[in-house]
């Protein structure tokens, strides 16, 4: 892997370092300065003439600061001649914002797509998108890789029966329905309405539960209100211990301690997105790496191999 090349912005330095050592190549040198005013600096320090150029970044908070320094190093590599630049985003922000939902709103995953191409790259690796079509967003090739794999182990080491795998809401039943099958689960979903504008939600439980070890399924937690809703929801019809787990702990506004207020006896979550201090103290919160499978997907990528194999 001589002709590979591995940097990192800022947003992400833990999982940087332990791709690094998966790798067993070094971080590239490059420098990110800020000007008084806020604007961002980029020098790439090393030769990259010719390399298959790898940038991690997350676009977590702060989302803009780290969205600009992604766009910048893009654009900082390809004035610097590299042959490949794949853009390694393991949390794609602004994903949630991929259709119209009411007049004069801007489809913004879209408009991210465009500038990380205009920007340079030439390919994307990310993880657990919020809606896959988002993959048709791009003119370049995109590699959606799943966090399944280490969610799935870590759910097998810790609880070996009545377990019962549930969905927040009708639009992650596929997810759910996928892991219960690959678990030897039972499925349960969160049926949530609303009964007039700023009313309660009544919150059905499809599915047995009672009894019953359960696991909230989702791609993300932002705030934790549903999350610790469809919790309240399950205790209710019966269930003997509610657990959750997610790719991306976004973690954002009151969800810290609507979940520590919650009856969740555990959230298990990925490092794409790095927890605050606060959260990184909770002791409902248990993270595992997704470090290996995005650093193999790095190797295949270069090496022209199947990234889909990693999922079969």
């Amino acid at each position: 892997m001589n002709g590979m090349s591995l940097f990192a912005g800022n947003s992400n330095s833990d999982l940087a370092k332990k791709i690094s050592v998966y790798l067993d190549k070094p971080l590239g040198s490059a420098t990110v300065k800020t000007f008084s005013d806020g604007e961002i600096q980029i020098e790439i320090k090393e030769n990259v003439r010719g390399k298959d150029v790898f940038l991690l970044q997350s676009t977590c908070a702060p989302v803009n600061d780290n969205l600009v320094e992604l766009l910048l190093m893009l654009d900082a590599f390809k004035r610097a001649s590299a042959s490949k630049i794949t853009a390694v985003i393991p949390y794609y922000g602004y994903a949630r914002q991929d259709k119209k939902v009411a007049p004069r709103v801007p489809i913004s995953a879209k408009l991210i797509a465009d500038l990380l191409t205009i920007s340079g790259a030439t390919r994307v690796i990310t993880m657990d998108l919020h809606a896959g079509q988002i993959q048709g967003f791009f003119n370049i090739p995109v590699d959606n890789l799943y966090a399944a794999p280490v969610i799935i182990e870590y759910v097998k080491e810790k609880f070996d029966h009545d377990l019962v795998i549930v969905s927040p809401d009708a639009g992650g039943a596929e997810r759910a329905r996928a892991f219960a099958k690959r678990l030897k689960a039972g499925l349960a979903v969160i049926d949530k309405r609303r009964s007039a504008p700023n009313k309660a939600k009544a919150m059905a439980v499809i599915g047995d539960v009672k009894g019953k070890i359960t696991i909230i399924l989702d791609d993300m937690v932002d705030t934790a209100g549903t999350l610790t809703e469809a919790a309240a929801a399950l205790h209710a019809n019966g269930a003997r211990e509610v657990h959750a787990c997610c790719s991306h702990p976004v973690l954002s506004g009151p969800a810290l301690q609507r979940i520590n207020d919650s009856v969740l006896k555990s959230l298990l979550v990925t490092d794409t997105i790095p927890l605050s201090k606060n959260a990184a103290e909770c002791d409902k919160i248990k993270v595992i790496t997704i470090a290996d499978i995005v650093g193999e997907a790095m190797i295949r990528c270069h090496n022209g191999d199947s990234v889909t194999s990693l999922f079969i």
